[in-house]
């Protein structure tokens, strides 16, 4: 299958918490494909929607991010 790579997901803080990222990124998944993305370590809340979708870690980049310096977990869903 094809693959493809989430690199920003991104909603405006008075949008947060109302379900923007999960139709954005449900939307995106429709494609049929193997996605990969990173997110910084410290994202709690992304890693966790991300979970939800059937990511899972596997593989971490330190240093990845920097400003502040930061791990990027790197995840996949099939």
């Amino acid at each position: 299958p094809p693959e493809r790579e989430i690199l920003n997901l991104a909603v405006a803080p008075r949008f947060r918490r109302r379900g923007v990222a999960a139709l954005l990124l449900g939307h995106e998944l429709n494609h049929r494909a193997i996605f990969y993305l990173e997110v910084r370590e410290s994202n709690v809340a992304a890693r966790a929607l991300y979970g939800k979708f059937g990511f899972r870690e596997i593989s971490r980049r330190t240093g990845y991010y920097h400003h502040p310096p930061e791990t990027a977990i790197v995840m996949k869903m099939n």
